[in-house]
């Protein structure tokens, strides 16, 4: 590590105590010439440091910027495996991680962006990724002997994960507008979006990529026209050290139902976080739109689905809105 990234993991670790220059460079190995140095290279990075005389250098504790340090400091030992790859912008994390899968890269690898100048959601839409206001993260999995019904568990998990990582910081209610989507006061913070790769030979899943954005924040202007209307953010103000203990509990939580591999585990939360049961609904398809009610979600996170004509279906992905009124639907 550099001396900017080592020192970053001290303040990091040791949040409202203030370090002397010479306690620093005892501490580094490196010369106060070089604490200086590196603390400036911090402050053009965008972190507030103290400086106080006879006490030292010590990091804001309202400082709130994503950093692999701040984040793994989070993290519960069951993330042991991940390694957390933190940039300050990428096009895409998806393809980051589809990459990094190609070149072997092994199960755990995340990577984590402040911002995304390509980022893409379902169907091929672009995602809204600012710089500054939200978290942008992918997730490498390679589980064995995984068939694709399977592997649509992961986009479940993490739904869940979601949903409980943003209530335990944020203590607000979050909830799940099947299958994908997290709202919080009737906004959109989150969606999900997992992409796999399949053995020909052996028709098991080769890798799995799951990208999940959260807004935590309003951007600062605001967001598109088009999103206006339905899009939210977990916060509606700054916290203290907010995106890494948010992006670290989303961590911790998926990979506990991930490594249970249980769906009773999560299935019961998926199913008491919708947001759909009972409502009206348009379910989407390449073949056109069809109009029906949301009667369940069933142990596998099916949606059960009565449409106009009587007829009762299981979907396991898909895409659906929801009635508002008779004349507008929540996309």
């Amino acid at each position: 590590m550099t001396t900017k990234e080592t020192l970053l993991t001290l303040l990091e670790e040791n949040r409202g105590r203030y370090f002397s220059g010479e306690e620093i460079a005892e501490k580094l190995s490196v010369t106060r010439a070089a604490v200086w140095k590196a603390v400036n290279g911090l402050r053009g990075d965008g972190y507030e440091i103290d400086a106080v005389k006879n006490r030292g250098y010590c990091l804001a504790s309202d400082t709130d910027i994503l950093s692999w340090q701040g984040i793994r400091k989070y993290l519960s030992s069951i993330c042991g495996a991940l390694t957390l790859d933190v940039l300050p912008s990428a096009r895409s994390t998806n393809a980051v991680a589809r990459e990094k899968a190609a070149e072997g890269a092994a199960e755990g690898y995340t990577v984590i962006a402040n911002e995304q100048t390509d980022g893409r959601g379902r169907q091929g839409r672009k995602f809204y990724s600012p710089a500054g206001s939200g978290i942008y993260l992918s997730l490498l999995l390679r589980p064995k002997n995984c068939s694709p019904d399977q592997a649509v568990r992961f986009t479940t998990m993490a739904a869940v994960a979601a949903c409980e990582a943003a209530e335990e910081i944020s203590g607000e209610r979050a909830e799940i507008k099947w299958v994908n989507d997290i709202y919080m006061r009737g906004k959109k913070v989150s969606g999900i979006l997992t992409e796999a790769s399949f053995s020909l030979e052996t028709g098991c899943l080769d890798y799995a990529v799951l990208g999940v954005g959260f807004n935590v924040y309003m951007p600062e202007d605001g967001f598109p026209s088009e999103l206006a209307d339905t899009a939210g953010a977990v916060f509606a103000r700054r916290q203290n050290d907010g995106k890494n203990r948010l992006t670290a509990e989303f961590l911790n939580r998926f990979m506990q139902y991930y490594t249970a591999q249980d769906m009773a585990s999560y299935g019961k939360q998926y199913r008491e976080r919708s947001m759909v049961i009972g409502k009206k609904i348009n379910v989407i398809s390449p073949n056109g739109c069809k109009n029906g009610t949301a009667l369940d979600v069933d142990q596998d996170c099916r949606l059960i689905v009565r449409y106009e004509n009587g007829m009762v279906e299981r979907l396991s992905s898909g895409e659906i809105s929801i009635y508002v009124d008779e004349n507008a639907m929540e996309k």
